[in-house]
């Protein structure tokens, strides 16, 4: 309905533009909010009637005489009404409606897709240190962040996947001091056990493959333990390649790929934190102050002026960040994008003010940020809190052994990323219509077992005459299909994979709706290749949403 749609606002901005001229440019439809208004509607009249000085209803009669006269609206539209002020509201030809049947067996996989637009952007997500397994909330950050790369790849854009990481830190030297004291027979209880050490049984896995001098590769670094309990530069590198590993099996569990590694360490091993401290010092922006080095961010917004270097010489932790993101900037990434926790919030307004501050051409509100809250883990009607393996929370990889890589995906999906969840493990298991994964899956493969009844090739219902989805049921699930475009756009814009999985339990519901009131595999020929058809392109859209989703379709369930 793509055409379509084209062709009406085409209409509409000439006839906006005869009533005013520039009105033309924002030409728009909108969904009524209930099925009955019709299929499309227009608050143009509304818009306008001030600067016509006129009655917004006399408007609106006006531009719906214009529309009724015009070549698309004839062809398309079935009736046009007023109703309270002003409102337009379009009714569409069956024919019109089952256009969208067409474009989605011809556009296939790529139904919805916009082209290249010569975009680069960055998705930075997880960014998880290498001291433990990951927890669900890296869960919900991986989720969200292969979902916004996959809307984002869906609109044109060159999408780059990055895993931001700290291999020499604090955290880093405890996992080292807290592998090397299990490597000498030491473990959490023991009076020498230090308090702030990692107490999970997978500390005790890595010390033991240390000191038999294993190797382990990760995505980003191998390495080969030399089994010397002493080696705590070893123990070190050691412990951060098995984590590394670790992470990349509950990645690949994840079914969540990452196009580059980048280590903060390597911001002060190649001058990139001095530089920026230099650029800002140059700039004007910095001051001394109680012998730390203190950045002048009040001046781009921020509640009061943060500190750079601390007394002791050591930067504070948005100093590597500025560098980090200039990093980004320099590598051509018009757009980026940041997945992470909403303990995080406090370093937006100081980050961005550091990248205006240095003065490098970085445009305001570089980068954007989308921030998650955390993840409570329900089973058998009890919170779940610890996980044997982490000793301290529940892992992603329990999550996903409990359950499935599909149903954790489209849970931790399921909300916006701001607002709680709770991941009921029952629920997710369950095989019922409350269970939403479960609930489009099986419209998926409900399609999939009418078309294997058939015994036909979708291919060969590509050119079926679609004049007899005429019905209520087939036309509202044909509606339903032509907002998949729209929908997928404004989830990427939005940063809201949630949006499609409204979308696809909206369009199972449809879908199911209309098997329940149509038998499709009818004696009529042509009744039923059209109707095949109309559920063909059903499950296709139900593959292709899935798909953002990082989701499956299965064919039998």
């Amino acid at each position: 309905m793509l055409l379509v749609t084209q062709e009406l606002l085409g209409a509409l901005a000439a006839a906006l533009e005869r009533l005013q001229p520039g009105a033309g440019a924002k030409a728009a439809f909108e969904s009524p909010k209930a099925a009955a208004h019709g299929d499309l509607a227009c608050t143009a009249a509304m818009q306008l009637a001030k600067a016509l000085k006129q009655n917004p209803r006399q408007v609106a009669e006006s531009l719906r005489a214009d529309l009724l006269a015009r070549e698309a609206f004839q062809r398309w539209v079935d009736a046009v009404d007023l109703a309270g002020p002003g409102f337009i509201n379009i009714r569409l030809k069956p024919l019109a409606k089952q256009q969208v049947v067409r474009e989605v067996l011809e556009g296939g996989a790529a139904y919805g897709h916009q082209p290249a637009n010569g975009r680069r952007m960055m998705v930075e997500f997880v960014s998880a240190n290498p001291t433990g397994p990951l927890h669900v909330g890296h869960g919900r950050q991986a989720a969200l962040g292969d979902a916004i790369c996959n809307l984002y790849a869906s609109q044109g854009w060159q999408v780059h996947r990055e895993f931001y990481y700290n291999d020499a830190g604090v955290q880093i030297e405890t996992l080292a001091r807290s592998t090397q004291l299990r490597a000498k027979g030491c473990k959490p209880g023991d009076d020498e056990w230090p308090e702030a050490a990692y107490n999970g049984d997978y500390i005790a896995d890595i010390a033991d493959d240390f000191m038999a001098g294993k190797t382990v590769k990760a995505d980003d670094r191998a390495f080969t333990a030399s089994g010397n309990v002493d080696d705590l530069d070893g123990i070190r590198q050691f412990a951060v390649a098995y984590l590394r590993h670790e992470q990349d099996l509950d990645l690949q569990a994840f079914a969540v790929r990452f196009d580059h590694y980048y280590l903060e360490s390597s911001l002060y091993t190649s001058g990139k934190v001095a530089d920026t401290v230099r650029r800002l010092q140059e700039a004007g922006k910095t001051y001394e102050q109680d012998g730390a080095l203190w950045l002048r961010s009040t001046e781009y917004g921020d509640d009061k002026d943060r500190v750079m270097r601390k007394s002791d010489g050591t930067y504070t932790y948005f100093v590597p960040d500025v560098a980090y993101h200039i990093t980004k900037w320099e590598r051509g990434f018009e757009k980026v994008v940041n997945i992470q926790g909403t303990d995080h919030h406090g370093t937006i307004a100081r980050v961005r003010a550091g990248l205006q501050a240095a003065g490098v051409g970085i445009p305001p509100g570089y980068p954007d940020y989308v921030l998650h809250t955390m993840v409570r883990v329900m089973r058998g009607g009890q919170e779940v809190k610890i996980s044997k393996r982490a000793g301290s929370y529940v892992t992603l990889r329990d999550l996903i052994e409990w359950t499935s890589k599909d149903a954790v995906r489209f849970f931790l999906l399921s909300r916006k990323p701001d607002t709680e969840y709770v991941f009921d493990v029952d629920l997710a298991l369950a095989q019922n219509n409350d269970n939403p994964v479960y609930y489009v899956q099986y419209a998926h493969a409900r399609i999939c077992s009418v078309l294997s009844a058939w015994g036909g090739r979708v291919q060969d219902l590509h050119g079926a005459d679609l004049s007899p989805l005429d019905s209520p049921a087939a036309q509202a699930l044909m509606m339903v299909l032509s907002r998949y475009p729209a929908m997928l756009a404004a989830a990427a814009t939005d940063f809201a994979p949630h949006d499609v999985t409204f979308y696809l339990r909206e369009l199972s519901a449809a879908y199911h709706s209309y098997y329940d009131s149509e038998r499709i595999l009818v004696e009529d020929e042509a009744v039923k290749k059209a109707r095949l058809a109309l559920v063909a392109a059903c499950a296709q859209v139900l593959q292709n949403g899935l798909a953002m989703l990082g989701v499956s379709a299965p064919h039998k369930m």
